[in-house]
């Protein structure tokens, strides 16, 4: 059976979501407690994204396929439904900056990654000296000079839809950096901190820190807001695109597909993959 495995995490003491020899990922780590709640010897889990060292996640989602058998002999004694009762017994063997919020058996033709049809980010930013809260400061970054939201929304904009974002990604061999960028607006939480979100199929590696690095230069005057436009029109790395630190960003959410469009949507973004591959 495949079960749907939806996950919250500190990224501020893991080396990122995959795993990596001699290092603490999410990955692993979850994994470690699966095969441990499970007893079996190692279990394999597909992320619908793969978060960057430092990077939170609030609404991460992964799959796992399990024997049924090995499942419901993992719940003992509990009344409670296999999946449930699992979540509860990995919950019991993680650290406290891993959290499990649910387990579930995943409907028909659902995969983490590739039923996937959008991920959203929050970057959380404190312009101003009142905004600067130490208990949140490992999820909040610090900004020295306020931030002109308007001219930011207005710099956003062009950049929002179907686009090459090799001025903004750490390109990787033969990796495409064509991406559809879904929404990317800015504004101010009831805290009064400054929020960026940004909704896209699929993100590259920097991506999102490299787009907010570019628009806090907007913000804080120091560019015009034609620039990050003009910087996409240039398909190359920027040295003047700063990459921000990875502590303002939050994976918030994943979008799926109705039930009955799992597997299609899955069948469509992994023919996307291998012709990129290829």
């Amino acid at each position: 059976m495949r079960l749907r495995i939806d996950c919250a995490y500190d990224g501020a003491e893991f080396s990122g979501w995959a795993t990596q020899p001699g290092r603490r990922t999410v990955q692993g780590t979850l994994e470690a407690a699966l095969a441990t709640a499970l007893r079996v010897p190692e279990v394999r889990v597909t992320v619908a994204g793969r978060t960057d060292a430092g990077v939170h996640a609030r609404g991460q989602v992964a799959h796992v396929d399990v024997d049924p058998e090995v499942v419901a002999a993992s719940a003992g004694r509990s009344t409670e439904p296999p999946p449930q009762a699992l979540a509860r017994r990995v919950d019991g063997i993680l650290p406290p900056d891993l959290r499990v919020r649910r387990v579930v058996e995943a409907p028909v033709g659902f995969d983490a990654r590739f039923s996937a049809v959008w991920r959203r980010y929050a970057y959380r930013v404190a312009d101003a000296q009142e905004l600067a809260d130490p208990l949140v400061r490992g999820h909040v970054l610090t900004w020295g000079r306020p931030l002109d939201l308007d001219a930011m929304n207005e710099a956003s904009a062009p950049l929002v839809g179907l686009r090459d974002f090799a001025s903004f990604c750490k390109q990787r061999e033969g990796a495409t950096t064509v991406r559809t960028l879904l929404d990317l607006d800015w504004r101010r939480d009831d805290a009064g901190l400054v929020v960026g979100s940004v909704r896209a199929d699929a993100f590259c590696h920097n991506m999102v820190r490299a787009l907010v690095g570019c628009l806090l230069a907007v913000g804080e005057g120091r560019q015009p807001a034609a620039w990050p436009a003009e910087v996409m029109a240039g398909r190359r790395r920027d040295q003047g695109v700063r990459v921000v630190h990875a502590h303002g960003l939050t994976l918030e959410e994943v979008g799926y597909p109705d039930d009955d469009e799992l597997a299609a949507q899955a069948e469509r973004a992994r023919a996307r993959r291998e012709a990129i591959d290829d």
